[in-house]
């Protein structure tokens, strides 16, 4: 519809009559290919696709800023492979190796202790850090007035105390693997109470903070930093020997194992690696702020204190809220009295005379602010109603609200010159966008307005619908 901002989502629907011998063959064919791919096929495609898991360590979103240990380490290792990431994230954390199997990634970026029986299915990278894992339990209830000894005489000290007792943790898990191992071991049964796989092991320490269960299992490492915000919990009895924590590939792919040992051989000991590491797992206060905070993912809460105001805007222009979403924090991280040193004012960064333009009084109230920025989406989106398709005439609309409606009439039109589609962003006209940085470029005489930071507004595009991935991954769309 004229005048509104949408998506078109193509839904590629695959007509399957009787399958054919040839059929099944091809079909066979393919799946073979694609479980052959190695480091040359992950180049020549540009994308590394892998798999992690939803976590308050792992990845999430804080304050609508994509945040954790394997989606920082991930990043660097697909800037060193020079390829674009594609995250696959895992709702059960049963399924990471069965994806892997088939092919849907190439890797999988989760913290997985290296056991034998793993080694039959997958290859493991070389270790990220060594860990053990410890029993998780609540200390007695008024533990704040007792001495030390007697909190510890009413905890378990020895994992032969969990003889005849229950423990509970996900069926498919190297913590089931070592109750197993441990009953073997001491010469009597541990309960073993198995849990879902949609599970995360930080929401299981959870549920024994609550009573729900009153044992668990968990690497030390995730284990202190999730009692960090839960003070009854006791995380200080080991149950096993210290194991090597790694990702994996399949069998299949040697040349891509070969590459990421190499990667993380050399980055496990530096200094930029420790940051990481140290932010997820050692700083205790920022875990504690963002566990109370309405603005994290696994509280299922918010991305910004504006969305009610995001979300009626978007509905009102047709357009996803939280693509509008990933537009306002790209403008100003969210931060209502955000300024730029070119005017810019408000959540939307919105320029003195666009506001006059718009009739806003005040660019610092962020319903006035977010109302007139959509207005002023809706406005160049109709004014760009010559490009068909809708996907790339939205990308048109948000390239124009960062550098200007007339820079991207320029551009269209050196992409004519230039034997591209001036109708499409990607690949043609962002590359005129980019050419018009350079002064042999905007002093063309088919170019009328000049000079643009190209490389800002290319990057513009790419950052914010990498942020909408993100929020579609982790909020539905109401």
């Amino acid at each position: 519809m004229k005048g509104k901002l949408g998506i078109i989502v193509i839904l590629c629907v695959l007509l399957l009559g009787c399958d054919s011998p040839e059929k099944k063959k091809s079909v066979k064919l393919h799946k073979e290919v694609e479980l052959q791919r190695d480091l040359n096929a992950i180049i020549e495609d540009g994308k590394l696709k892998a798999i992690l898991a939803y976590s308050g360590t792992s990845y999430f979103l804080y304050k609508g800023k994509p945040m954790g240990f394997e989606y920082e380490l991930l990043q660097k290792l697909a800037e060193h492979l020079k390829v674009e990431l594609e995250l696959k994230v895992s709702k059960n954390l049963d399924s990471l190796i069965s994806h892997l199997s088939k092919g849907d990634v190439d890797l999988v970026a989760y913290g997985l202790a290296i056991t034998a029986e793993r080694k039959k299915k997958i290859a493991f990278t070389d270790y990220l850090y060594v860990t053990k894992q410890v029993l998780v339990q609540k200390k007695p209830k008024n533990w704040r007035s007792l001495t030390l000894d007697q909190i510890n005489s009413q905890l378990v000290q020895d994992p032969l105390e969990l003889i005849g007792d229950t423990v509970s943790v996900r069926e498919n898990s190297s913590y089931f693997k070592r109750l197993l191992n441990l009953s073997e071991e001491m010469g009597g049964d541990i309960i073993i109470d198995t849990l879902e796989g949609k599970y995360s092991t930080a929401e299981i320490i959870k549920m024994v903070d609550e009573e729900k269960i009153k044992f668990t299992i968990a690497d030390k490492n995730i284990a202190d930093i999730n009692a960090s915000y839960f003070p009854y919990l006791d995380t200080e009895v080991p149950v096993s020997f210290s194991q090597r924590i790694a990702w994996a590939v399949r069998p299949s792919s040697p040349k891509l194992l070969d590459t990421i040992n190499s990667w993380i051989n050399q980055g496990r000991e530096s200094y930029e690696y420790r940051v990481i590491y140290n932010k997820y797992f050692k700083n205790k206060g920022s875990f504690r702020s963002r566990a109370r905070s309405d603005f994290y993912s696994l509280n299922q809460e918010q991305i910004s204190p504006y969305d009610d105001i995001i979300k009626d805007n978007a509905e009102r222009v047709g357009m996803d809220w939280r693509l509008l979403a990933a537009l306002v924090y790209q403008e100003s991280r969210f931060k209502n009295d955000s300024n730029s040193n070119k005017g810019a004012a408000g959540l939307m960064q919105m320029m003195p005379a666009t506001a006059e333009e718009l009739g806003v009084k005040n660019r610092l109230d962020p319903a006035e602010n977010i109302r007139a920025g959509t207005n002023y989406l809706q406005k160049i989106y109709t004014d760009f109603e010559d490009i068909p398709d809708s996907l790339q005439r939205l990308k048109f609309t948000l390239a124009a609200y960062n550098c200007g409606y007339y820079h991207l009439r320029d551009a269209q039109k050196l992409a004519v010159s230039k034997n591209m589609d001036p109708l499409v962003w990607d690949g043609h006209v962002d590359q005129m966008i980019l050419a018009l940085s350079d002064p042999v470029n905007y002093n063309l005489p088919e170019v009328s307005h000049g000079y643009v930071r190209g490389m800002e507004t290319y990057n513009y595009i790419i950052e914010i619908f990498d942020r909408f991935d993100h929020y579609v991954q982790f909020y539905e769309e109401e």
